[in-house]
């Protein structure tokens, strides 16, 4: 990592957040001792399951020669439980898969070997918010946190990830990461795929140098616009092949990257047909021509390969698309026009191969698709209590600093709008905000507060206008307006609506066959100019939960704020 930063600084301003917050939020009994968090296993809680975790420095070999790289990396150990919770994937940066069934309890003992704190948040899973990895938790070298939660999601596919305020970009870019599968009784039914027929498909890029060390830089650029690398990663290796069988399978595909945005389809057209979006099955399989992931979407994909030659093969690609970078990327990106700063990278939007699938063997049997899959409970608006006035998230990029509802995050703070009852159920505009806070978006009863401050104070982010001239002197809020992934912890959502009026049509008609919007979802896709109304229930545990965007350099920016249920 690089050398120039301050642990001493970043430990000492983490214990500083989660004193104010527990001055702010007495009630939500934060682990606070003298400045020093310490837990252990609550008495009356019987685990089902129980997991040692250990986030430590590691080289492992990524490529087939060369020198080992250094990484950061999750090992984990099972100390209670059935044997197939941990799944390990053998010389690998990525954490073990982790395999819970609905209704287990489950503890988790998370030991940090980090030389900077770290903390670990469960991206999909609802859970309370003490075991969600709020970046107040963050813990320091040589001390332990204690994860307790009951596992409430149906069957589905999940991701856990490092969630340090500030460090989550570069700790997840160098290992601290892995996916989470959920099985429940639904979902047994059908008889999908399992077994070896039941895949992960983790996507990462990665840049590294010639001694195949990790690179990852820091300058303005890659924050702002979101760090893209040079080599595509799947399930921790470069150059991914499949050795698959004339049937069908199931592979949890996870776009683990910082920033990247992928847009998955066969080179020979064949469309995709998914049965899941981010940790839950949908009520019936959905057929694209091909499926946008976004940083932190999953999409469980079913791949028939029936009827295939044995001896062919199939590569995936990432297809062509615009319109998710600001105007200056491409002179930025060294189309001969211009500063040339990302030249070596795969650009955002560019057509490259993710991995080839070869057919090896030919089988009489296989699955047949289900034409339906689990019962789904269809939210609308007159489940919400707030359709006339839904919470916004106003998405902006100001002064070199990417903003939600025009503040940056501060642990301490949230806006009056952003307290909600327990057990209600939201109606959230989430948009671009082009005009200034005073201006937009009429009727939505919150942006005086955010002009004036609503009470908190100058030193979180300042009083930021949102849209405007952006950038400081290099141009309009416009010029800088680009692709975010919002993700929202806590319950999942289901998108009610898309409004494309103020999108670049040519843009979006590269995209928009991609979207899946039938299922439950956690990170939303929402492109520049477009407005992506949800329902998000917020129901079973008060507290603070995040929302923020998951091109992981604008999180570490302070795109990110929270709720408050209680």
């Amino acid at each position: 990592m690089s050398n120039n930063i301050n642990y001493s600084r970043r430990q000492f301003l983490q214990h500083s957040m989660l004193g104010t917050a527990a001055a702010a939020f007495p009630g939500l009994l934060l682990a606070a001792d003298s400045g020093k968090i310490t837990r252990t296993a609550t008495p009356g809680f019987t685990a089902d399951v129980e997991i040692e975790f250990v986030a430590q420095a590691a080289q492992v070999n990524i490529f087939s020669s060369g020198p080992a790289t250094q990484v950061q990396k999750f090992i984990a150990a099972l100390r209670k439980g059935p044997s197939n919770t941990l799944t390990q994937l053998p010389g690998n940066y990525l954490g073990p898969i982790l395999t819970f069934q609905q209704g287990q309890k489950v503890r988790v003992f998370f030991n940090n070997k980090l030389k900077e704190p770290s903390i670990i948040h469960w991206h999909g899973l609802h859970v309370p918010q003490h075991s969600d990895g709020h970046p107040m938790y963050s813990i320091n070298t040589g001390e332990q946190f204690v994860y307790e939660f009951e596992v409430l999601n149906r069957a589905g596919t999940s991701f856990y990830h490092s969630h340090s305020h500030d460090l989550t970009a570069e700790q997840v870019y160098r290992g601290l990461a892995g996916l989470i599968v959920v099985n429940d009784s639904d979902e047994a039914k059908l008889e999908l795929p399992g077994g070896e027929y039941d895949l992960p498909f983790v996507i990462q890029d990665r840049s590294f140098d010639s001694q195949n060390q990790l690179q990852y830089l820091h300058a303005m650029p890659e924050r702002i616009m979101g760090f893209l690398g040079s080599d595509i990663l799947v399930n921790g290796k470069p150059n991914a092949e499949f050795a698959v069988k004339s049937r069908a399978y199931r592979f949890r595909a996870a776009n683990g990257s910082n920033s990247r945005i992928y847009k998955l389809g066969w080179e020979d057209g064949t469309p995709l047909t998914a049965i899941g979006t981010d940790a839950g099955l949908l009520a019936k399989p959905e057929t694209r021509p091909y499926i946008m992931l976004a940083p932190g979407e999953r999409v469980d994909l079913w791949l028939d390969f029936s009827g295939r030659k044995v001896g062919s093969q199939l590569m995936l690609y990432s297809l062509p698309f615009s319109g998710v970078m600001p105007g200056m990327y491409d002179r930025m990106h060294g189309d001969g026009r211009g500063m040339g700063m990302m030249h070596n990278r795969l650009p955002q939007g560019g057509k490259f191969p993710i991995a080839v699938f070869k057919i090896s063997e030919k089988v009489s049997e296989s699955p047949k698709l289900p034409e339906k899959l689990v019962p789904f409970l269809q939210l609308t608006e007159r489940d919400v209590d707030n359709a006339a006035n839904p919470l916004p998230i106003a998405i902006s990029m100001q002064h070199m600093k990417p903003l939600l509802n025009g503040k940056s995050f501060a642990m301490d703070r949230v806006m009056d709008f952003e307290k909600v009852a327990l057990g209600s159920i939201k109606k959230i505009k989430i948009f671009h905000d082009r005009d200034s806070a005073g201006q937009h978006a009429g009727g939505m009863g919150m942006m005086g507060g955010m002009q004036h401050g609503n009470n908190e104070h100058d030193g979180e982010s300042g009083d930021h206008k949102m849209g405007g001239m952006g950038m400081g002197g290099m141009g309009g809020g416009m010029m800088m307006e680009m692709a975010h992934p919002i993700h929202l912890h806590g319950q999942q959502y289901q998108i009610l609506s898309r409004s494309t009026a103020k999108v670049k049509p040519k843009d979006y008609a590269t995209v928009k066959d991609g979207f899946i919007d039938s299922g439950w979802k956690d990170t939303v896709l929402v492109m520049p100019g477009e407005t992506v109304e949800i329902v998000k229930p917020f129901q079973d545990y008060k507290g603070l939960f995040l929302y923020h965007c998951h091109n992981l350099e604008h999180e570490d920016l302070g795109m990110m704020r929270q709720f408050y249920i209680g």
